[in-house]
């Protein structure tokens, strides 16, 4: 292993900026991973705008990144679940570097005949959706609903529900032009929630009952529109805000119906949460994912040296699945 590495690094400006930077060494429980591919995620152009000098941000540099693929080259006091030369993915601030130090509990690992490229961008999908899906009590046969299901997660969201036997599923986009997609995710029934009322056309889908399950990536309005959408005793979480973070809900279908509801975010500040959460996700899907049920859809693949054409195509809101990053 050498002494140095290249690491992206955000708050000098609007892009990352490369540098040369030790190598991590691994702490009691931890693991160094050489990282053969990166995916970026929405956090990630927040983060930069909100960091950005240039733009009234707050100048703070940090070292950019959440998910990786790689080959393990270390491991620290305590690990005895990975082993060095194992292929692992998984989830870690600082992670658009050559090597990655991450808590052992917050990888998994690949299954054969899955590329680096795929493997990067599962992480963030699989324990946020199935995270999500355990919080809201989820079983077999019940219906779902999920929102902003053309986002990266959402469509993984999709396959994940499908793989575990959902019974009616049934997914919401603004664009027409997404509605096959959907559908080949999973999809049972597609909202258009440009051309449609969200709460009437899922009532009008299950037969006026709603849905058992609702995961909602998008907030604002969308959330409030759920909340009539769900059935009796039902249950809506909510995992992004893809709106806005502020809704207006209607008091009566939450009471009426006796709904549950949750939000749901899995941060690195509940180390052995999160680990329980991908731990979780590893076991009930890896089986899905070697046999193709759930894969990430890739909207592209760059180098590291294209890291500012990638955050580009990020903040364009026009990508449609992961965009990836192979590491040197």
């Amino acid at each position: 292993m050498t002494a140095t590495m290249t690491a992206l690094f955000g708050g000098t400006g609007p892009h990352w900026t490369r540098r040369q930077v030790a190598v991590p060494q691994p702490g009691p429980g931890q693991i160094v991973v050489r990282a053969h591919a990166v995916a970026l995620n929405n956090a990630d152009a927040a983060m930069l705008e909100a960091a950005d000098p240039t733009a009234g941000g707050s100048g703070k540099e940090y070292q950019a990144g959440y998910e990786f693929a790689g080959q393990v080259t270390a491991v620290g006091d305590g690990v005895d679940t990975t082993a060095v030369g194992q292929r692992v993915t998984g989830t870690a601030p600082e992670s658009f570097a050559q090597y990655v130090l991450a808590d052992h509990r917050h990888v998994l690992p690949i299954p054969d005949g899955l590329d680096d490229t795929e493997a990067c961008a599962l992480p963030t999908g699989l324990l946020t959706e199935h995270g999500a899906l355990m919080t809201g009590g989820f079983r077999p046969s019940q219906s779902v609903l999920i929102t902003g299901a053309t986002s990266s997660i959402g469509l993984i969201g999709l396959q994940i529900v499908r793989a575990l036997g959902a019974g009616q599923i049934i997914a919401t986009t603004r664009s027409a032009a997404k509605h096959d997609l959907l559908k080949q995710a999973g999809a049972d029934t597609v909202v258009i929630t440009s051309e449609h009322d969200l709460t009437q056309s899922v009532l009008d889908a299950t037969a006026g009952e709603g849905v058992d399950l609702v995961l909602d990536h998008v907030g604002g309005q969308t959330f409030s529109a759920c909340m009539p959408a769900t059935a009796v005793d039902g249950t809506v979480v909510n995992i992004g805000r893809l709106d806005q973070a502020a809704a207006a809900i209607d008091l009566d279908a939450l009471s009426y119906r006796h709904l549950h509801v949750h939000g749901v975010s899995f941060g690195f500040t509940r180390a052995a949460e999160l680990g329980a959460v991908i731990a979780a996700a590893g076991q009930d899907l890896l089986p899905a994912v070697t046999d193709g049920r759930v894969r990430p859809l890739i909207d592209s693949t760059l180098s590291f040296d294209s890291a500012d054409q990638a955050v580009t195509r990020l903040r364009s809101h026009r990508a449609l699945g992961k965009i990836v990053l192979t590491v040197p």
